[in-house]
């Protein structure tokens, strides 16, 4: 027992590495594992090993004093193809909520009343792409359209995605501060993950694509059914009726109203103490 005893003592400190690098691989795995990078980094990876064992073993040396030279620019390599995906991860550490600011009753009237008009799309089969910002600005996207400050109504949102339209094709961006659209016929970036759903077409694309890179909640009227989507954090939710919609944008409302409540609780403790 002593021995055992002096043995974890000596080594408790490489077994946390071995749990933290564990932990860190198997996460970044799971993060990337579905993105068009994850083909190109398992094939220089495995390139890469393949090479470094023949040099081991046959004594390389040449091959081997490449492999160590070119390992910076391999880390480089790596850094640009999962670029989109190590920027969403980013956004995400440093985005800053304040949706605070929405009591329950005013936060339940909105996503009603947005439910409704999305609703009022899918009845009429009118396809639409609406990204709701929340924490991170959408400003860069906000470029590529046509900017508004326009009060949010059913009429509007069907004039903007009206067949034939010049804004028809984009996105349109809300504000649910003052409930104002805030662009429309934005270009949203398309998703980096590969999907074998040949139903999804490139309106869902684009809502996960946004939703990938900020982190924003994107609905999506499919024009073809009428179908209703909702994407957040690049996952896509199918065939939402009006009551699923709604409760679902409640959840996601609420959850970050919940976390910007206590971050505030906590600052104002920590001030008074």
């Amino acid at each position: 027992m002593d021995r055992f005893l002096q043995f974890v003592a000596d080594h408790w400190r490489d077994s946390l590495e071995i749990l933290l690098l564990w932990a860190i691989i198997y996460q970044s795995y799971r993060y990337f594992r579905a993105t068009r990078g994850a083909r190109i980094f398992t094939g220089l990876v495995g390139i890469w090993i393949g090479l470094t064992l023949m040099s081991e073993l046959l004594s390389l040396d040449v091959i081997g004093w490449l492999l160590k030279s070119f390992s910076v620019f391999l880390a480089v390599a790596l850094v640009v193809i999962f670029q989109p995906e190590l920027r969403r991860a980013l956004a995400e550490l440093g985005s800053h909520r304040w949706f605070s600011s929405f009591s329950p009753e005013v936060q339940r009237e909105f996503t009603e009343k947005l439910s409704s008009m999305v609703e009022s799309l899918s009845k009429k089969r009118i396809g639409a792409l609406i990204a709701i910002q929340r924490g991170i600005d959408l400003k860069p996207y906000l470029e590529t359209g046509v900017p508004l400050d326009s009060r949010l109504s059913s009429e509007l949102l069907q004039t903007i995605f009206h067949p034939g339209t010049p804004l028809h094709d984009g996105g349109a961006v809300l504000r649910i501060g003052d409930e104002r659209i805030i662009g429309a016929g934005c270009v949203f970036p398309l998703n980096q993950r590969e999907i074998s759903d040949r139903g999804v077409g490139l309106r869902h694309r684009a809502a996960m694509g946004i939703t990938e890179e900020s982190d924003a909640i994107a609905i999506v009227v499919s024009e073809e059914t009428g179908a209703v989507s909702l994407s957040v954090e690049g996952a896509l939710e199918r065939n939402l009726d009006r009551e699923e919609l709604s409760e679902r944008l409640n959840e996601l409302l609420h959850d970050q109203g919940e976390e910007e409540e206590s971050e505030t609780d906590e600052s104002e403790n920590a001030t008074a103490a």
